[in-house]
């Protein structure tokens, strides 16, 4: 059966098309008992709008798009729930995509919601440096970097300051009296990895350490068994260099590293102290509660879309301290100390 038309509604309902049109995009103008009769009649045949129809009428979508590196990250997770939620509390609807950390699988994504004229796009990027995103601030569609500024502030964009966060977390572990601490994170070029790191590397220089500090040790990503094969080689580590603390630049390697050094047998924090970044849910319900940085990763979600939509920014109001200039929105992060270190 050949789905309604909206004449065929109109027809229904005893109205003209004009007035179901206007139940469907501005109903406030049409009387109450027409409107009765209009949703009645919609009902009765099972009618479904053309959105697209209506986007080329129109020029406009009401699809945001939120393209992240991994959505197996339950940081990323989380931040798609603030985004949804903005989103939809404006009249729109958001499309999720995962580009797994994949440059041409982005761009991919980047292209088709370009043909489907989103709205707006919010995108983590795979590489800020990227011809297409420079492509993209030239056309009229609104995009919101997010977790990744570009350093000309060209974009608008929603981060937290990384290069605090590595501070508070590698001086935690210097105040409770750790020499000799592992930073693992990766790749290299990542810019929060780069920035975390760079504030470790502060802590440990505030303080008056020498740099052989930190002990910097690359993972090809930052996953649950990078984390374990990490771990391993922490656990077999010989002799009086091994280090007594380890801060891992995201929580899913902070907990593989937990699981396996606790599974080899080593005390934590007795044996290693361990500190995360993200704060995920899983860090408060691990085996020994995982200290770790925390982000407002809800909140960062809700800014993003927030700045697509030209909606009211995060003010004095809000419980972390925010920096706006020329659209970009900075978050503080915060230390959460639990039993790991």
């Amino acid at each position: 059966m050949a789905p309604a038309s909206i004449k065929e509604v109109a027809a229904r309902a005893g109205v003209s098309i004009g007035t179901v049109s206007n139940v469907l995009n501005r109903p406030e103008t049409v009387s109450a008992a027409n409107r009765v009769k209009v949703r009645q009649a919609i009902d009765d045949l099972r009618y479904v709008r053309n959105e697209s129809a209506r986007q080329l009428r129109v020029g406009r979508s009401r699809f945001l798009a939120l393209v992240v590196l991994d959505i197996a990250n339950p940081f990323f997770t989380e931040l798609a729930r603030g985004a949804e939620e903005t989103a939809e509390a404006g009249g729109h609807t958001l499309l999720l995509c995962s580009s797994a950390e994949d440059l041409a699988r982005e761009r991919r994504h980047l292209q088709t919601l370009r043909q489907q004229r989103v709205a707006g796009i919010v995108l983590s990027p795979v590489d800020t440096s990227d011809e297409r995103l420079a492509e993209l601030r030239t056309l009229d569609v609104p995009l919101v970097l997010l977790d990744r500024p570009v350093p000309d502030g060209t974009t608008a964009s929603v981060s937290v300051d990384d290069v605090a966060g590595g501070h508070l977390a590698t001086a935690h572990l210097l105040a409770a009296g750790h020499r000799r601490i592992a930073v693992v994170g990766g790749p290299r070029g990542s810019l929060p990895v780069d920035q975390r790191l760079a504030g470790a590397r502060r802590a440990v220089a505030d303080a008056g350490l020498p740099a052989g500090t930190l002990a910097e040790v690359d993972v090809p990503a930052m996953h649950l068994d990078d984390g374990r094969a990490v771990g391993a080689a922490l656990a077999s580590w010989a002799g009086p260099d091994r280090p007594t603390a380890v801060f891992c630049l995201n929580d899913l390697l902070a907990l593989g590293v937990l699981h396996e050094v606790v599974h080899r047998g080593l005390a934590v924090p007795g044996d290693l102290a361990i500190v995360g970044y993200d704060d995920i849910d899983f860090a408060s319900a691990a085996t020994v509660p995982l200290t770790s940085v925390r982000q407002p990763t809800h909140r960062l979600g809700r800014s993003a879309v927030q700045l697509l939509l030209d909606a009211e920014r995060p003010g004095n109001g809000e419980d972390l301290p925010v920096v706006q200039h020329d659209r970009q929105v900075l978050y503080l992060p915060e230390l959460v100390v639990r039993a790991s270190g």
